[in-house]
């Protein structure tokens, strides 16, 4: 009889905070009450993590880890750029949808009153993939001649801020509206005003 993989006391903890942050929007989150939601003491949190906010950097790496490598097989694939950047946004909305947890992290909601440095790390990672937008934008118009309509730079913050306003919409209406609903209507109308098209 093969087993089912067991999950560590650390991954336990980390799941019932995303749980947690998912089921209480708007509300924070106390090491007592997820000690609670674990079946385990304050103290025997402490011994997995010395602290909330490296429970929430653990949940924050989590992120990371799981959209940069499909970001990079996006990135590494034959496809168009236009049809790259349209995967790469579509892979955050798609992350978001499903874990709503994550997404209260992704707007700061989760973190009011924690460390500044948490804020610094989201920060840093939707920099970074609006680096990876920019980056794509600019050798796609040496390798395929895509021209935008204004900077890469311009057109890759562009793209962000549309995704960010969706995410921030998705957690506003206490997870109601979903970030994909009607992105498939919208994508085109937004690409249309980025790309300029073929002459």
């Amino acid at each position: 009889m093969s087993e089912q993989p067991k999950v560590s006391r650390r991954e336990q903890i980390l799941q019932a905070l995303a749980q947690m942050l998912e089921g209480n929007p708007g509300q924070r989150i106390t090491t007592a009450a997820l000690a609670r939601e674990v079946g385990v003491s304050e103290a025997a949190l402490y011994r997995h993590f010395p602290s909330k906010a490296r429970m929430f950097e653990g949940l924050i790496g989590f992120i990371e880890d799981t959209l940069f490598s499909r970001v990079k097989l996006i990135e590494d694939s034959d496809q168009s750029a236009i049809r790259q950047c349209e995967q790469i946004l579509t892979l955050v909305l798609a992350f978001v949808e499903r874990n709503p947890g994550m997404a209260r992290i992704l707007t700061g909601d989760a973190l009011a009153g924690e460390t500044d440095r948490l804020r610094s790390r989201v920060n840093q990672l939707f920099e970074r993939l609006e680096t990876h937008l920019r980056q794509l934008l600019r050798e796609a118009e040496l390798r395929e001649g895509l021209r935008t309509e204004t900077t890469a730079g311009a057109s890759a913050n562009l793209m962000m801020a549309t995704v960010e306003g969706r995410i921030r919409q998705f957690v506003r209406s206490e997870f109601r509206h979903r970030p994909t609903e009607l992105w498939s209507d919208q994508w085109p109308r937004l690409a249309s005003g980025l790309f300029r098209a073929a002459a």
